[in-house]
């Protein structure tokens, strides 16, 4: 039923995928699915606090995710399991969903938290994503 399914994690909070990789890892088992485990790096938004920053940052930054991403992949998903590793930087919703069309994704898994007050006033990745993306979510609640 699926042929890919995107993970996202965000690799500075375990609560991202400690119930959601499990998860995505089963669908893949079942379906014989390809799993694409995407991470998130946060763009700074304005130019001017980058120019606060090291010339090279970005890069940096972008290689240490990947670097990262693969260790949890390798420590956490079983070898049959055939997985691509997506490091992307931006709006972490417009990411996911972008990296989403990108590997045509049939199921997008990913965790969500307890919703708390700021979370009403700006929105949850989570919640942006099943709102704005046309494919189908699953959303795994810690």
């Amino acid at each position: 039923m699926y042929r890919d399914i995107l993970l996202c994690v965000d690799l500075e909070d375990e609560s991202s995928w400690r119930k959601a990789l499990p998860t995505a890892v089963e669908y893949c088992r079942a379906f014989g699915s390809r799993l694409h485990v995407l991470t998130v790096i946060p763009d700074f938004g304005l130019s001017m606090v980058s120019q606060y920053f090291p010339e090279d940052y970005e890069a940096k930054l972008l290689e240490q995710a990947g670097a990262r991403l693969h260790e949890l992949v390798r420590e956490q998903v079983p070898e049959e399991v055939k997985v691509q590793h997506i490091v992307a930087q931006g709006t972490i919703y417009h990411e996911i969903i972008q990296a989403a069309e990108q590997v045509d994704a049939d199921l997008i898994v990913m965790a969500s938290h307890r919703p708390e007050l700021e979370d009403y006033l700006i929105g949850p990745n989570a919640t942006r994503v099943v709102r704005h993306c046309s494919r189908s979510v699953l959303v795994v609640r810690n």
